[in-house]
């Protein structure tokens, strides 16, 4: 770490403690040539994900569609925007610590249906018709049977 006031590159840490709820480190530092005293915070590098469409494609993944999948879904049902954040969240969550680059659209579908089913039916029946592409009432009744089995 170079000091910002000397330049140097050697230092002691004198503290250290829990920031940002946890999310990151701060630590008070002693430069060992001009003793000028600074601070760093270490934080947890997200890997940047990249999401595998069906087709092959690849794209950013992108937080801001997913809320709007699951606000689609949630239309009319007496699911919240925080509760809405807080699923996407999670889902983000499981989707870092695969510690992986690329991830399957398929496999997001997925755990975006596992959230729904937990917080409100109607909306995961919406968002599986939609994501599993439901060709007919059949697919769709088949879907609705499961639920009540």
């Amino acid at each position: 770490m170079k000091c910002p006031f000397c330049g140097y590159e050697e230092d002691k840490v004198v503290d250290s403690r829990a920031a940002q709820d946890g999310r990151a480190v701060r630590r008070r530092r002693e430069c060992l040539k001009c003793r000028e005293r600074f601070t760093t915070y270490e934080y947890i590098e997200n890997v940047t994900l990249t999401v595998v469409k069906s087709d092959n494609r690849h794209e950013p993944f992108d937080r801001q569609k997913l809320i709007h999948g699951i606000k689609l879904a949630c239309n009319k049902r007496p699911v919240s925007d925080k509760k809405i954040e807080s699923m996407v969240d999670e889902i983000e969550a499981r989707l870092q610590e695969q510690s992986k680059s690329e991830v399957t659209s398929k496999y997001i579908g997925e755990l975006v249906m596992e959230k729904l089913k937990e917080t409100d039916e109607i909306a995961y029946v919406r968002f599986a018709s939609v994501y599993r592409k439901f060709q007919d009432k059949t697919e769709f009744m088949e879907e609705l049977k499961k639920l009540l089995g």
